[in-house]
């Protein structure tokens, strides 16, 4: 395997007597889309920030495209893009003066207008900032991060508090980012965001990396239960599902049941012993386990938490 695009290994950051990142330590990889995801304050923005160059971390060591990012920041600026998560701009500044404020700032920067046509705002070129709703901003502030090319996009908290509709918009947008060849470092603390766009994911919690995986390695790892929820009206069904292989448990509400197991056999198992005892069926669903089971998992307290 190729050296890692990002390298961070056994970082800490502290604050007075406050531990913002303890210990962390995790590799990306060229051409993929890599998750810190966590609750609010687990240190994901404080790692991402010392990633980025914009802070220096007490301990640990961190490259970039094989460049030290507090050491040698102006080398490297030239070849990340950068979202932060508190982003603003003027009020009174249009879309189009901000692209081209921020293209002035490099050697080579993309052709902006066809940056704001590819991201969907060439109809709000003219438009001031703060006119702009909560979706067209944050593709604006992706515009912004990659009207120099870069080669490693860092974007933080890109959809929080966007609607379901803008959220979709803004995960293709970051698809599209990779597929160009990007690196993309992202943080998260929506889980299904995470399952959506991440190759691989970094579980993070209280300043340390508790798991590193794709998600749905950790999900298989960690939380191999799977479950079937039916409607039957059959008096010998509980006794034929409990004979089921690798079922952990039955259990039924009139004519609803609940199968609980382990394995992804479990599925094809239980409509196999539908078929065979000829159980009728009005309703059926599988209940697939997530990376928010999995951080519940191994931190003992939900994401929401």
């Amino acid at each position: 395997m190729s050296s890692p695009i990002v390298h961070v290994s056994g970082i800490r950051k502290t604050y007075g007597r406050t531990v913002a990142v303890a210990d962390v330590s995790f590799d990306t990889h060229e051409g993929e889309i890599f998750g810190l995801i966590g609750p609010n304050g687990a240190g994901k923005t404080t790692t991402l920030e010392c990633v980025e160059g914009l802070r220096r971390p007490d301990s640990g060591a961190i490259s970039v495209l094989g460049l030290d990012p507090a050491r040698e920041k102006s080398r490297l600026q030239g070849r990340i893009g950068v979202q932060l998560q508190e982003a603003q701009l003027q009020k009174r500044i249009k879309v189009w003066e901000a692209v081209d404020l921020w293209a002035s700032l490099y050697r080579r920067p993309l052709d902006g207008g066809r940056l704001l046509d590819q991201l969907g705002l060439a109809e709000k070129r003219n438009a001031w900032f703060m006119t702009l709703s909560g979706g067209q901003k944050q593709r604006l502030f992706i515009a912004l991060a990659l009207i120099n090319d870069p080669e490693v996009v860092f974007l933080d908290e890109l959809t929080t508090g966007l609607d379901p509709q803008a959220r979709r918009a803004i995960w293709d947008l970051v698809r599209g980012i990779r597929e160009r060849g990007k690196t993309v470092v992202l943080t998260t603390h929506l889980m299904e965001e995470a399952e959506r766009l991440c190759d691989r994911v970094a579980i993070i919690d209280h300043g340390r990396i508790i798991d590193v995986d794709t998600p749905a390695g950790l999900v298989a790892r960690h939380c191999p239960d799977r479950t079937v929820v039916l409607a039957a009206d059959d008096p010998a069904a509980e006794a034929a599902f409990q004979a089921i292989p690798r079922v952990d448990g039955v259990s039924h509400d009139g004519g609803r049941f609940t199968i609980r197991g382990r394995g992804d056999d479990l599925v094809t198992n239980v409509i196999q012993c539908l078929s065979e005892h000829r159980i009728r069926v009005t309703d059926f669903r599988t209940v697939m386990p997530t990376l928010e089971d999995v951080f519940l998992t191994l931190t003992g307290h939900s994401i929401r938490d």
